[in-house]
């Protein structure tokens, strides 16, 4: 009897995997498509404004990426990130918090390195708002 069930549900499974094959997996992202998306855009364009040591265009560009919207939950909190960084260099101390608690309400995993948490400025906000 056993035997016969699988006989019975044999056509069944293999129209169900032949259906499965028939549908391509989604064509990979390219680099080349996600930056010249408006919010990620903004963010390359923040993230070499900082690495510049501009910081008032950086934080006008990350603001940018962010209220646009990144797609992605690291690509956010990586803004938030440094936005905090300006902000703690700049004597904004409430500011640096608020960005540092947004960045892990978007990236729960999100953490300063050994370095970055150590810094004079921001390190000593960064330990205030963590869990």
């Amino acid at each position: 009897m056993p035997a016969l069930r699988l006989v019975r549900c044999l056509p069944f499974a293999l129209a169900l995997s032949l259906v499965a094959c028939a549908v391509p997996p989604p064509a990979p992202t390219g680099l080349m498509e996600v930056i010249e998306r408006p919010a990620e855009k903004a963010l390359l364009g923040g993230l070499r404004a900082y690495e510049d040591a501009q910081y008032p265009q950086a934080e006008k560009l990350l603001g940018q990426a962010l209220q646009i919207g990144l797609a992605s939950s690291k690509d956010r909190a990586a803004a938030h990130k440094l936005l905090a960084f300006i902000f703690c260099t700049s004597d904004r101390a409430a500011a640096c918090e608020v960005e540092f608690r947004r960045a892990r309400a978007d990236d729960p995993g999100f953490a300063l390195s050994k370095s970055e948490a150590g810094h004079p400025q921001w390190g000593p906000v960064y330990k205030r708002v963590q869990p």
